[in-house]
């Protein structure tokens, strides 16, 4: 068998690729932006160029044996981003035959936060647990969920779309995904800087977000202005981990999770998110799970984690 496969993570923001090893070390990663290009080939024809340049570099050529991808709602089943939410591109989009032929190696995708929960799984905070639910807190809210040790797709390649359960019923947010109310509209780390835009127009005592023009604030903007103890911004994160322990309350009926791993730059924000989301998914907990899921943090390298799963996936690919 070649000693390589390339894993490849599509964010909304980013895309991230790895040249992988068979002991799951990257031995290169580079990236490029996602969003750069209007059409989809011209971000292929980059791709491409970029991947077979770090292959080329690390004298891989002829020895890589599949390509996986993660990308936002990548069927595992069809190879096919159907709706891309969070991308720039028209769907559906042939994505792992595209990337087969330009490439000339089998590939293999899954959505994005299923590849981030095979790497956790393989690598990290994960290994040696059979049920967990993975949350990628990034552009939007990815989820990978493991029974018994299997990925969860159902029958169709798109279950564990747990980022748009719907967290307000009434008067929600609008979704990129066209519904209102999704997790991922107040959870992730675009739907903090909603938080913020929010906060700061209903209120009025002084904050350090104010100094920044409102509809270019961040959530990390609002992290630097908490940790300088900017009272508006620390109850951003209150209502942010919240709403996300709230939720968390709820998935652990559906499938009482070891753990939930939390990955992506949100995740790392610390106590300022993790005490109010831990009180929250106690608080609402159903009384026979009360103390048993363990909040655990990625213990990869954000831009490994998902490149790692991705990786798993070239090893199948045919």
């Amino acid at each position: 068998m070649k000693p390589y496969v390339l894993g490849i993570d599509i964010g909304g923001t980013n895309t991230v690729f790895g040249l992988v090893d068979t002991r799951g070390a990257v031995i290169a990663s580079s990236s490029i932006k996602t969003a750069k290009h209007a059409k989809f080939e011209d971000y292929i024809d980059e791709l491409y160029t970029e991947a077979s340049r770090l292959i080329s570099v690390n004298d891989a050529e002829d020895k890589v044996h599949g390509i996986g991808v993660g990308a936002p709602n990548a069927n595992y089943f069809t190879g096919m981003i159907e709706d891309g939410v969070n991308l720039p591109w028209p769907t559906p989009i042939p994505l792992a035959q595209m990337i087969s032929e330009k490439f000339g190696i089998p590939c293999a995708v899954t959505n994005d936060a299923n590849a981030a929960a095979i790497g956790e799984m393989t690598y990290g905070a994960a290994r040696g647990l059979k049920d967990f639910i993975m949350i990628t807190l990034g552009t939007g809210v990815g989820s990978g969920i493991v029974i018994n040790g299997q990925v969860v797709y159902g029958h169709d390649g798109f279950a564990g779309e747990l980022g748009h359960v719907i967290v307000k019923r009434h008067n929600g947010r609008l979704c990129g995904c066209g519904r209102t109310g999704c997790l991922e509209t107040y959870c992730s780390a675009t739907g903090v800087a909603r938080t913020a835009r929010e906060f700061l127009e209903i209120r009025t005592e002084p904050s350090l977000l104010r100094k920044i023009d409102i509809e270019a604030i961040t959530s990390k903007d609002v992290y630097d202005a908490a940790m300088n103890g900017d009272q508006i911004a620390k109850e951003i994160f209150e209502y942010t981990g919240t709403i996300l322990g709230e939720a968390m309350a709820d998935m652990t009926v559906f499938s009482s999770p070891e753990a939930f791993i939390l990955f992506g730059g949100l995740a790392k924000s610390g106590d300022l998110l993790l005490k109010p989301l831990v009180n929250a998914m106690d608080k609402n907990m159903l009384s026979i799970f009360k103390g048993k899921p363990k909040v655990l943090l990625s213990e990869l390298k954000e831009a490994d984690a998902a490149v790692l799963g991705a990786s798993a996936l070239g090893w199948e690919a045919k």
